[in-house]
C-alpha cells in the first residue's frame, strides 16, 4: 500500500466562508470569472468522474464561470507529464496523482506550484498540501473479510496470519507493497515503528503462510470480485473497493486495526498556460462541505476534515479519515519505497516463483 507558493494568488482565492457550497466567490474573483477559461482536468475515471463532478466541477463552474471538462488519465501518469512538459502541448491542465507519482514529477521539476500553502486551507490534513499538489483524499489498505463464512472473526493482521485459529481462504497482493508491511504487524511490529521495513524479517513471516494462500492477486477490481464471490474468505485491500462490494451487498466487513493509507490529490505540469486558473479550481477542492459530497459516491476520506461537520454519522464510519479509523492507522512511508521499490520487488518476484 507525502510546500507551493507564488504570487498574485491568495487576493484571488478568498473564499467567503462556504463558498463553495453556496457557489459565491470573493468579488475580486468573481470579476475575473467573467472571462471565463475551460480546463480539463484528468481524474481517475468511473465513479470519480461522477463524484467529483458533482463535488468539484459544477460548483466551480457555477462559482467562477470557468468551465471544467474531465478525462480519465491513465494509470500511472508520470509519462504524459514529462511529455506534455517537453513538448508544450498540454492534452490537460490539472491531474490527479498519488503521493508517489508526485514525488518522482517533483524530482525531475516537471511540476507547477499550486501557488498556497497549509495556512491558507484550514482544515485540510498537514500531509495534504504540498508546494505541488494538494491531496483530496485518503485511501487506505484494510484487512477484510466474510462475515458469512469467518466464524473467528478477525481483528489484526497477526489473526490474519494464523490459519490455524483463523481459518478460511487467503489472498494476499502479488506485490511487496502493503504485503511486506502487513507481514511484519503480524509479527509484532507496531505501527510507528514500522519503517524502515526490516525485510528479512518480513520474509520470514511470509514463508510460513505463503503455502496457504489461495490467490494471489494483482488489481482493484480482481480483489473486490474475490470478495464478492466468496472465492476467498480474507483479503487485504483497498477500502473503497471492498466498501463498494458491501454497499453492493456483500456480507462482508472491513477492519481498520493497522490500516495504511495514504493519500492522492492535484497537480499541474509546468508551464502550462492556464495554471492561474488550475491554481483556482486546485484551492476551490479544499473546500470541506465540496469534499463531503464526493463521499457519498466514493467511500474516500476527506482531507479537509472540516467535512466531517456535514457528513453522516453512518457514512462517516465507512470512510478511512474518520476519527475513530484514522486514529488505528498510518501514513505509508513513500521515501522508504521510492528508495527500495526496484530492489524489493525484483526480490518479491522472485521469491514468489521459488
Amino acid at each position: 500500500m507525502t510546500t507551493k507558493q507564488t504570487t498574485s494568488r491568495r487576493d484571488v482565492m478568498k473564499l467567503t466562508a462556504g463558498a463553495a457550497a453556496a457557489g459565491i466567490f470573493a468579488p475580486a474573483l468573481a470579476r475575473q470569472a467573467m472571462a471565463a477559461t475551460q480546463i480539463t482536468v484528468a481524474d481517475p475515471g468511473g465513479p470519480f468522474g461522477q463524484a467529483f463532478r458533482k463535488a468539484f466541477y459544477d460548483p466551480f463552474e457555477k462559482a467562477t464561470g470557468n468551465k471544467v471538462v474531465n478525462v480519465a488519465r491513465e494509470a500511472e501518469p508520470t509519462a504524459q507529464f514529462k511529455a506534455m512538459v517537453e513538448t508544450k502541448s498540454y492534452t490537460w491542465d490539472v491531474c490527479t496523482l498519488t503521493l508517489s507519482a508526485r514525488d518522482i514529477l517533483a524530482k525531475q521539476g516537471l511540476l507547477e506550484p499550486i501557488g498556497f500553502s497549509h495556512a491558507d486551507v484550514p482544515g485540510m490534513m498537514p500531509e495534504a498540501v504540498s508546494p505541488l499538489w494538494m491531496g483530496t483524499d485518503v485511501y487506505s489498505t484494510v484487512l477484510a473479510y466474510r462475515t458469512d463464512r469467518v466464524k473467528n472473526a478477525p481483528t489484526s493482521w497477526t489473526d490474519f496470519f494464523d490459519v490455524e485459529k483463523f481459518p478460511g481462504r487467503r489472498a494476499l497482493r502479488k506485490n511487496p507493497i502493503d504485503t511486506l508491511e502487513q507481514a511484519l504487524l503480524a509479527d509484532g511490529v507496531p505501527l510507528d515503528k514500522l519503517y524502515p521495513l526490516d525485510v528479512e524479517r518480513a520474509y520470514k513471516v511470509l514463508n510460513k503462510i505463503k503455502p496457504h494462500i489461495a490467490v494471489w492477486w494483482t488489481g482493484g477490481a480482481q480483489s473486490t470480485q474475490l470478495l464478492q464471490s466468496g472465492e476467498v474468505d480474507m483479503i487485504p485491500g483497498w477500502n473503497a473497493r471492498f466498501q463498494a462490494a458491501i454497499d453492493g451487498g456483500t456480507p462482508a466487513k472491513i477492519i481498520w486495526n493497522q490500516g495504511l493509507y495514504s493519500l492522492e490529490g492535484w497537480s499541474m505540469p509546468k508551464g502550462g498556460p492556464r495554471s492561474e486558473v488550475g491554481r483556482q479550481f486546485i484551492k476551490f477542492c479544499a473546500d470541506a462541505k465540496g469534499q463531503a459530497l464526493y463521499t457519498e459516491i466514493l467511500a474516500y476520506g476527506p482531507t479537509n476534515l472540516d467535512a466531517y461537520k456535514t457528513i453522516p454519522e453512518k457514512r462517516a464510519a465507512d470512510l478511512p479519515t474518520s476519527p475513530q479509523n484514522l486514529k488505528q492507522m498510518r501514513i505509508a512511508n513513500e521515501d522508504w519505497w521510492a528508495a527500495n521499490r526496484s530492489a524489493v520487488t525484483e526480490r518479491f518476484n522472485a521469491w514468489l516463483l521459488s
